[in-house]
């Protein structure tokens, strides 16, 4: 058991004087014990007994102070269990405890908020060990620290802010410990306490500058509204820490350790990204420290006696002994120290002025370090600024696009609305028609109302007049009773007025049958009253029954409105389903038809590896087939290559029926493997060079045909089918096939005629195919390419489509002219023997049709190489210049023997002026898209000295020498090839000889040499003077291109 070695002073001091004092004394005893018990080096639990007293002598004495007077004396670094027992006693102290615990004073309240502050210090440095301990780094570890993802530049910003809080929290706490007098600051007491503000303000200028940098960041990622909580926790933090500098910089304690920067009045507005360039780096400045004056160290060893004012104790011993040595007080020596002290002094006074000096201009340099830190700054603001709005400029692009789609489904859903709102309308306005109908009906009844009102008025009034008339008679009558016994006194006026009475009378009768009259009418317009008034209750009634009606009206409308609302919500949700449903059917019928056409062709492409593969297999070798069946299996390959682009274009156009598709590439597939199958029995009975020939091309064909395959099984490239790929090798095949032909039955003399025939229709049917592939070609350039290179390519296959439509048109009026000659120059004879009495022209014309059909054909080949960028536009344009010098042979050979004023011959003239303008425009649009596609390099001569530039000079010309040189070799050889070639065109000296001596065996060349059956016409060449009109040739001018 661990004892307490160390006991306080203040509890060994107390003595039993009275019984506060023992009841005090027997309290620090049982601490001591309890803690003595609880911790120790025995390596068991705590008990609860103990530990319970030493809480409740916490609150018996409102505090810990007797716990850590006891605590601090304890060997906690000696033994690893006993400081982990005084932990877990720590512990419940802390737990259950006196609140006051040992933080009771005010330094304790200090110690407390520091401790929060450098534990959250350190759980940040392990966290980011990007950022050392002094917190300055530069802006890019600050980005790789930060990262890409917004949230961990989130969270980063968090934990700033509470690094933040923690460093302003001390410093407010420290503040409201002092007094605000600037005087405090000059007191050790106050010094003490704001001596660590030091740390906490270079700590708070760099948190400050982290924390804007990463706000701005993201606040470029995120919106505005999301960010709100990080602005406002900023804001307070931004207004707290510009008022702990503030105060700083006002004490007097900081103005000779430190430099505290001054914050801007309002904080930055994260709103607007340029306002990053506004921010400004507070940078704080930390003055060398000067060394304390602490003495030098002298050259000479010597004593200093004590201070002025201080008096001697204890005198020499030497000078009480034998007094001063010769009587004199001081000597040389000691003036020489006197006056080297002084020297001392003096030189320790300059260095205090160096020292001094050297710490102004190290100031001055700092000061323009810093004012050059901040226009770096200032320029990586602007940097970062000129991002921030281009990011901005992008989102708010973002933005006006999304509201104009907004704006035009706004508009949409407005138009429905309208339509409906009209519909409504129009319903509407048909009920407020039939309301007013029934209104003016009501107003109709009461106006006969009243007028029925009106006249049984006046019936009335005519009654009362009756009335009074009758009750005027009456009280005659009873003056007449009356004055009957004057009567007789009257008698006389009674006979004078007897007239009067009678006529009175007579005038009573006529009122009492008006009377009568007026009462039966009285009745009558009772009876119309009551009639009429029955009738206004009926119209009332009815007028009731309509306003009900509308009302119902009305409310069923609006029910219906309600009803058709819900049921337009309905039917939409059923139209989105049932679009999405039939979205998802077509989905799955083009699923369907591209999974059919793939199986087509991974089907078809079985068949054709199986038929390529025969081409190497030994039992093939006895297995034979003729030239003629082999060229028919070829040209039906063709036509099914036509046939697939046609249902390739089909499947374009519809991509949910495929059925032409497949059909047309399960027919190519046969039908190419077929080829291919006898193109390899074919090879085996065909001489050795022609063999190896056609099973190279067979092998190609079939390599072209895998490859339209695997085009076909992959949906992105399917739209892009080049069926062209497999023409090219089986036309080979197909020529190929023809050469192998037997040659005794081709030419004979007696079959000029049809061979010219036969020619004529090969180079029309050789320009239309090529008129075709130019279209091909077109529509291909098309889809596969866009901007300039799809300008360039129009252009030029334009311009050879306008070349071949030309030299149709001069092959058309060139076979008309043929025909005119044969029908005027014939007369009895046949046309076979026409041609054969005419062989040397007939041999020209064949010629000259052989190589309008070549020219056509390489012509096509280059600009399908043109325009796939695998050719060069001089080879079209060397194309071009072929076959116009063709068709001017063409021309010639048509002209030989036609009458000067046949109308055929103008035409076929002119036809050949339109093909040279072709040919030209041709050439003039290869050079002007050559020009447009290719790029120069423009030449800098920045940066080159003068004799550098003329060894560029010199390397130039040597280079400009060298390519003389070489054009002039290749001239010489063009001559030579070109003399070659005549020689060879002059060795044949029959008709028949033609094909005889054609390179059978030769390997086909691209550029220089043409196929066999192709060749330029075989006449030989004479000079003027040698020829002769019989035999139908005439000079003609060949031009070199």
């Amino acid at each position: 058991m661990n004892s307490i070695k160390n006991v306080p002073a203040r509890v060994l001091s107390r003595r039993p004087g009275h019984s506060l004092e023992a009841e005090r004394e027997q309290f620090d005893k049982t601490q001591a014990i309890s803690i003595s018990k609880a911790i120790n080096t025995q390596e068991a639990p705590v008990k609860e007994k103990h530990a319970r007293r030493i809480i409740l002598g916490t609150h018996h004495e409102k505090g810990a102070f007797t716990f850590w007077s006891y605590a601090i004396g304890l060997p906690l670094p000696s033994s690893s269990i006993l400081s982990w027992k005084f932990c877990h006693v720590l512990h419940k102290v802390l737990r259950d405890g006196h609140p006051n615990g040992h933080l009771h004073d005010r330094y304790g309240q200090l110690v407390n908020v520091y401790t929060k502050l450098l534990l959250t210090k350190i759980s940040f440095h392990l966290k980011h060990p990007q950022f050392p301990a002094g917190l300055e780094v530069t802006d890019e570890v600050l980005e790789k620290a930060a990262g890409t993802d917004v949230n961990n530049i989130f969270q980063l910003t968090v934990e700033m802010f509470d690094y933040m809080d923690c460093e302003l929290k001390l410093s407010e706490s420290v503040f409201r410990q002092l007094n605000t007098a600037i005087a405090v600051s000059q007191m050790s007491s106050g010094q003490c306490r704001l001596a660590p503000l030091i740390q906490v303000i270079q700590d708070c200028s760099h948190l400050y500058h982290y924390t804007v940098k990463l706000l701005f960041k993201l606040h470029s990622c995120l919106p505005a509204d999301t960010l709100q909580g990080h602005r406002d926790r900023f804001h307070e933090q931004f207004h707290s820490l510009r008022n702990f500098f503030r105060r700083a910089s006002d004490m007097l304690y900081f103005k000779r350790l430190i430099q505290i920067p001054r914050l801007p009045e309002g904080p930055p507005n994260f709103l607007r990204a340029s306002a990053l360039a506004e921010h400004i780096k507070p940078v704080v400045v930390i003055p060398e420290e000067a060394p304390e004056d602490e003495e030098p160290e002298n050259l000479i060893e010597i004593s200093t006696g004590p201070p002025a004012g201080e008096p001697v104790v204890v005198a020499d011993l030497f000078d009480q002994t034998f007094g001063p040595p010769n009587g004199s007080v001081k000597d040389d020596r000691d003036l020489q120290i006197e006056s080297l002290k002084r020297e001392v002094e003096m030189l320790r006074s300059e260095l205090e002025k160096i020292k001094l000096e050297a710490q102004r201009y190290i100031a001055q340099l700092k000061s323009q370090v810093n004012a050059l830190e901040g226009e770096l700054e200032e320029q990586r603001k602007q940097k970062q600024k000129a991002l921030v709005d281009n990011e901005q400029l992008r989102h708010e692009l973002a933005q006006l696009r999304a509201a104009q789609l907004e704006g035009e489904r706004s508009q949409g859903l407005r138009e429905e609305a309208e339509r409906k709102a009209s519909a409504t309308e129009a319903r509407y306005n048909k009920l407020k028609e039939k309301h007013s109908e029934l209104v003016h009906v009501h107003a109709e009844l009461l106006r006969k109302n009243a007028d029925t009102a009106k006249q049984l008025t006046v019936t009335q009034q005519s009654q009362e007049e009756v009335a009074r008339v009758k009750e005027q008679l009456a009280f005659q009558v009873e003056q007449l009773e009356e004055k009957s016994d004057q009567l007789e006194k009257l008698k006389r006026e009674l006979e004078a007025k007897a007239g009067e009475l009678a006529r009175a009378q007579e005038a009573l009768s006529h009122t009492e049958q008006s009377k009568s009259e007026l009462s039966s009418r009285l009745d009558t317009l009772s009876a119309e009253k009551d009639a009429l008034s029955g009738a206004v209750r009926q119209r009332e009634a009815d007028l009731l029954a309509a306003q009900s009606l509308v009302r119902e009206t009305e409310a069923a409308l609006s029910r219906e409105q309600q009803r058709s609302s819900q049921e337009q919500g309905e039917l939409q949700g059923r139209l989105a389903e049932r679009e999405s449903q039939e979205q998802g059917l077509r989905q799955r019928l083009l699923d369907e038809q591209f999974a059919v056409l793939r199986g087509a062709a991974a089907e078809a492409a079985g068949i054709l590896q199986d038929a390529v593969s025969k081409l190497d297999d030994p039992l093939h070798l006895r297995c034979t087939s003729s030239p003629d069946y082999l060229v028919s299996r070829a040209q039906e390959a063709l036509d099914a290559v036509s046939t697939l682009e046609e249902g390739h274009a089909q499947y374009l156009t519809s991509l949910a029926d495929a059925s032409a598709l497949v059909a047309a590439l399960t027919r190519f597939s046969h039908l190419a493997a077929d080829t291919i199958i006898n193109g390899g029995a074919t090879s085996h009975l065909a001489p050795t060079d022609p063999a190896d020939r056609l099973i190279d091309t067979c092998r190609e064909c079939g390599a072209r045909a895998l490859e339209l395959m695997g085009q076909l099984q992959d949906q992105q490239a399917l739209r892009h089918m080049q069926a062209s790929l497999v023409r090219t090798p089986l036309q080979g095949i197909l020529q190929l096939g023809q050469e192998l032909k037997p040659k005794s039955l081709d030419v004979r003399q007696e079959e000029l005629g049809a061979v010219v025939d036969k020619e004529m229709a090969a180079t029309s049917a050789a320009i239309e195919d090529a008129v075709r592939r130019i279209e091909d070609m077109m529509n291909q350039a098309r889809h596969a390419s866009s901007g300039v290179k799809l300008e360039v390519n129009e252009r030029i296959l334009n311009s050879c489509t306008d070349l071949m439509k030309a030299i149709r048109l001069l092959v058309t009026t060139s076979t008309s002219l043929q025909k005119e000659i044969v029908e005027s120059g014939r007369g009895a004879a046949t046309q076979q023997e026409f041609y054969a009495k005419n062989s040397r022209w007939t041999e020209g014309l064949i010629s000259a049709s052989k190589a309008v059909g070549w020219g056509a054909t390489q012509l096509v080949e280059a600009a399908d190489k043109v325009v796939l960028h695998t050719g060069k536009y001089e080879e079209l344009i060397v194309c071009s210049h072929e076959i116009a010098a063709s068709t001017a042979q063409l021309v010639a050979a048509s002209k030989v023997k036609a009458n000067k004023h046949s109308p055929h011959l103008s035409r076929l003239q002119e036809c050949s002026r339109t093909v040279n303008e072709r040919a030209a425009n041709v050439v003039a649009s290869t050079k002007s898209g050559q020009e447009q596609i290719e790029d120069r390099d423009t030449m800098d001569f920045s940066g080159l000295s003068l004799i550098k530039l003329k060894k560029q000079e010199m390397e130039t010309q040597v280079r400009v020498l060298e390519l003389e040189k070489t054009l002039e070799a290749e001239r010489m050889r063009l001559g030579e090839l070109r003399k070659q070639h005549y020689v060879l065109a002059g060795a044949s000296g029959s008709p028949g000889e033609e094909v005889a001596i054609r390179p059978s065996t030769a390997p086909r060349s691209v550029t220089t040499k043409k196929p066999p059956l192709a060749q330029k016409p075989s006449v030989a060449p004479r000079q003027d003077h040698q020829l002769d009109k019989k035999d139908g040739i005439y000079p003609a001018q060949l031009v070199n291109y």
